[in-house]
């Protein structure tokens, strides 16, 4: 006994490095291990900022690079709608989001410079787009009866696995799915699927289904960064921003007054 404690005592004095070395490996491996578990894939909570692709320039007015397959009533539609974005911008646009009117969803996510603040809550998880607010009940209701259409539409959500998947319907037939004047019908069903796949990650995979619009369903995805803890998502007040003679606006800036 007294032979093996010797000859183990003069090893490690004779190579400390590597002994410091190995020490400091499991050491970091642990620590890795630890940031890793620090954030839970359920923890939607923060400010998310949209990853744009390099080279990829119509995140900015499509939720895809390609054509949606439109039926003839959507093509129609399409067609009378005057986009101020995309392949085709129009100088006088008939977008109602140049009216301050909400977006509505997914058109939210056309755009670069698209953010949000996830907020959860017992019960539901709420989403802010700048002024425009969305909630999402996680409290086991479904869809109500005669729904009324909504901007944002009505939305109820649940986990499967790590995965939280967003069911909606009841979105006003007047948005647009994107900014290049993609129309939709009150038939529109959009299936969101969230996932944290790291802790400054988020990904969206969308499905949408519109029988009365679209010859079958397509997809669309979406990546979000983190921001930092200290970051604000702001106002981001419509008439504030801009002055469009189509629709009379004129900025009401809180500074000027």
């Amino acid at each position: 006994m007294r032979t093996c404690l010797i000859t183990a005592m003069f090893l490690l004095a004779s190579a400390p490095g590597s002994w410091w070395v190995a020490f400091a490996q499991t050491a970091q491996q642990s620590d890795a291990v630890k940031d890793q578990k620090a954030v839970s894939p359920k923890e939607l909570t923060g400010i998310w900022a949209v990853r744009v692709p390099p080279g990829v320039p119509w995140y900015n007015y499509a939720l895809t690079a390609d054509e949606p397959p439109m039926t003839a009533w959507a093509e129609a539609k399409f067609k009378a709608n005057k986009p101020s974005f995309g392949p085709n911008p129009q100088e006088f646009p008939n977008d109602l989001a140049y009216g301050c009117f909400p977006p509505g969803v997914p058109r939210v996510y056309a755009a670069v410079q698209a953010a949000m603040q996830i907020v959860q809550v017992p019960g539901r998880v709420i989403m802010f787009f700048g002024r425009n607010v969305r909630q999402i009940y996680t409290d086991g209701r479904e869809h109500p009866q005669n729904l009324k259409p909504l901007w944002m539409g009505h939305s109820i959500g649940k986990w499967e696995g790590e995965t939280f998947v967003i069911d909606t319907i009841g979105i006003s037939d007047r948005t647009w799915l994107d900014r290049m004047g993609h129309p939709h019908s009150d038939a529109l069903h959009l299936v969101e699927r969230f996932r944290r796949d790291s802790q400054d990650r988020l990904e969206l995979d969308m499905t949408i289904y519109d029988p009365k619009a679209y010859t079958k369903a397509w997809t669309a995805q979406r990546s979000f960064r983190l921001r930092p803890p200290i970051s604000e998502l702001g106002e981001a007040v419509c008439e504030d921003m801009f002055i469009n003679a189509a629709f009379g606006l004129k900025p009401m800036l809180p500074s000027t007054k």
